[in-house]
């Protein structure tokens, strides 16, 4: 975790020094160990520091080298170090000696825009090469470290943060409401913009150059959706899986500082936890800090019997919060600085209080399970493919263990496949049954109209307000990306593809990389290792869920190191619950305030009159709807607080040069 920045004038213009540094300064929070600022020209770099690894201990940013032709500011931490040290033949320097900059400087002399292509890690960079006079600029394969810039004929300018970018008075702070759009429609498919007009995010995986000549973004990086991979029993498939996944600790292990982890109890920070415990203690005992919040008042959300099963095996330091007592609008003015948009994410003050725990603590690198479920799979593709293949008895033992854990009913959920997979293609077969079938949609189309059209639009459609979605074409948007959707997900190979490359994960991970940055903590994803997810999608789909029980490989796998309770348990907790405790015990005055009488910053947005009607049913102890209702309530109030804060920041902007 550290800050990078920069400006490259494009028409020629020496850089102004004073902007640079401005820029530096804005983002003291990512690095307290040091900054500084390089400029020749027209092109300026900038660096905040934040210590990490041994490595970065002895590192110095923005990096010249010896021939003073190249420079280069990043964020990263690179995971094949061993590898990258002997291929760019640096075997005569002390490993321990060589900077992660200075490897991704040397890579980039020996392979020049092909570099990212041999680099594997986190990492967010650029390099100005004076001798082509341009500058590259690359990001991680799975957009974990954030890089945004902004382009006009006359500047390229670049930074972690978005906040830093407008410290160029000529940079525009315009609203983007395609992305508004995006955001109530709950669509994160595009990877490059951001809730500000010509601010952008360099993709995932992505490489870009910039001359004079323009720009040139291109990926460097995809993961291949056909490979399949194919060992000889289950337990090869766990054996394999056990070694990546040990990997994928182990290299994020690297640090000068105490290490902790986030325990919420289930199968993933659990995992994750239990492997990096083990791994500590071959690798000299070093103590693993735990990080848990925990719930007195809400016993659905309360995971302390999985948690206190992973704290019981030892060597651990555990430490809690107590959920339930925090606000989820705490510290929101904080939350909305650091971000620079409004985040998604309901119960975000709960990892904010999570954090100030961690920093109290003294620790800088914090382990988390983010989104395990997505890269190990569920698995439930499985079941459109014994549909399809005709596996009914197979198909209902696997939703017969299935309802077990999610509570349905099994009858129901097993037509459901029947229908889609058994009854329609044999319409479709047969033509004297066509009749039949043209009679049968005629009959259940009386009924069901207005379904038809809710699947066709967004979840949200009823509250948006009508003239703001045809205005920025949010229907089209919201098509096309359903189209898009259903192009993916015809098995579990394509579902899980789908899932691992959609837009919420680097908005997710950039959402908490700002959080963590308010700290100055570098959080790392050991489940989003190149290594695992590629070797994960590889997987066969029966590897993926059995008899019931989803990421069957990772559950194998983790035997003898996870607590039995928690490897072998169904489902995971909901946290809604705590949303619905939280906005209604702390916070239902400024609610009533903001829905029912201030609405006016939202109205281009939402339909203000549904919306008042959800929140009185929300706020109804008799609502059968409520924990479908709080996620709308959220994302409603989310928006209007930071809309309220940009203005307010306009404001301020405004009266700062004196308009």
């Amino acid at each position: 975790m550290s800050g990078i920045i920069g400006i490259y004038n494009l028409d020629g213009k020496l850089v102004n020094y004073q902007q640079l540094k401005d820029m530096v300064n804005i983002l003291a929070h990512r690095g307290p160990d040091g900054s500084d600022a390089w400029c020749a020209g027209s092109v300026g770099l900038g660096h905040r520091m934040l210590w990490t690894t041994p490595e970065s201990l002895l590192e110095k940013l923005p990096l010249v080298n010896q021939t003073e032709d190249l420079v280069i500011t990043a964020d990263l931490r690179i995971d094949n170090r061993d590898e990258l040290i002997y291929t760019l033949q640096l075997n005569n320097y002390l490993p321990e000696k060589i900077t992660d900059s200075q490897l991704v400087l040397a890579a980039y002399e020996k392979w020049g825009e092909q570099c990212p292509e041999n680099l594997l890690g986190d990492f967010a960079f650029a390099i100005w090469d004076r001798q082509k006079q341009i500058i590259f600029c690359a990001r991680d394969h799975f957009g974990i470290k954030p890089f945004y810039y902004y382009v006009s004929e006359k500047a390229f300018i670049f930074a972690s943060e978005i906040k830093a970018i407008f410290c160029v008075p000529d940079v525009p702070r315009q609203i983007n409401k395609v992305r508004i759009g995006d955001y109530l429609a709950s669509m994160f498919h595009e990877a490059d913009i951001t809730s500000y007009k010509d601010i952008f995010r360099l993709p995932p995986a992505h490489r870009m150059t910039v001359s004079l000549e323009g720009i040139k973004l291109q990926s460097y990086w995809s993961i291949d959706p056909n490979r399949e991979l194919r060992l000889g029993s289950d337990e090869e498939y766990a054996e394999a899986f056990r070694e990546i996944f040990s990997k994928a600790v182990q290299c994020r292990l690297r640090s000068a500082f105490p290490i902790g982890s986030h325990l919420s109890g289930g199968l993933d920070s659990s995992s994750i936890t239990c492997m990096a415990r083990k791994l500590l203690a071959e690798n000299g005992g070093r103590r693993l800090h735990t990080f848990s919040a925990v719930f007195d008042e809400l016993a659905e959300c309360d995971e302390r019997p999985y948690i206190n099963a992973v704290v019981a095996q030892g060597g651990l330091e555990p430490h809690y919060i107590k959920g339930d007592q925090i606000s989820p609008l705490k510290n929101i003015d904080q939350m909305f600085w650091h971000q620079d948009e409004a985040f998604y994410a309901p119960n975000w003050s709960m990892s904010w209080a999570l954090y100030e725990a961690i920093k109290a603590q003294g620790v800088r690198v914090v382990f988390d399970g983010f989104d395990g479920d997505n890269v190990v799979s569920d698995g439930y593709g499985y079941l459109s493919e014994l549909a399809r293949a005709g596996r009914w008895l197979s198909l209902a033992r696997e939703i017969k263990e299935l309802a077990k854990t999610f509570n349905v009913n099994f009858w129901r959920w097993l037509w459901s496949y029947v229908k889609q997979y058994g009854i329609k293609p044999a319409f479709s077969k047969y033509p004297p049954l066509r009749l039949f079938q043209r009679s049968w949609q005629a009959f259940t189309r009386l009924g069901s109209r207005q379904d038809n059209q809710s699947a066709n639009q967004p979840a949200w459609s009823a509250t948006l307000n009508a003239e703001f979605v045809q205005r920025v074409g949010l229907q089209e948007r919201y098509q096309a990306w359903q189209k898009i959707q259903s192009n993916f997900g015809q098995n579990e190979r394509e579902r899980h593809y789908r899932n691992i490359t959609q837009g919420l994960v680097s908005f997710a991970a950039e959402m908490q990389d700002k959080t963590c940055a308010a700290f100055s903590i570098e959080q790392r994803y050991p489940f989003w290792d190149k290594r695992l997810v590629e070797f994960c999608l590889s997987l066969p789909a029966e590897q993926k869920l059995h008899m019931g029980w989803n990421r069957v490989v990772m559950r194998r796998a983790m035997a003898n190191i996870l607590p039995v309770e928690v490897q072998w348990r169904r489902g995971k907790a909901n946290f809604s619950p705590n949303l619905v405790h939280g906005l209604l015990s702390f916070e239902r005055e400024r609610l009533d305030k903001l829905i029912l009488h201030n609405l006016g910053v939202l109205a281009e947005y939402i339909d203000v009159t549904d919306l008042k009607q959800t929140y009185q049913r929300f706020i109804s102890s008799q609502s059968p709807t409520r924990g479908k209702d709080v996620h709308t309530i959220w994302i409603a109030v989310s928006l209007a607080l930071w809309l309220q804060h940009y203005a307010q920041d306009r404001s301020n902007e405004f009266a700062g040069k004196g308009v």
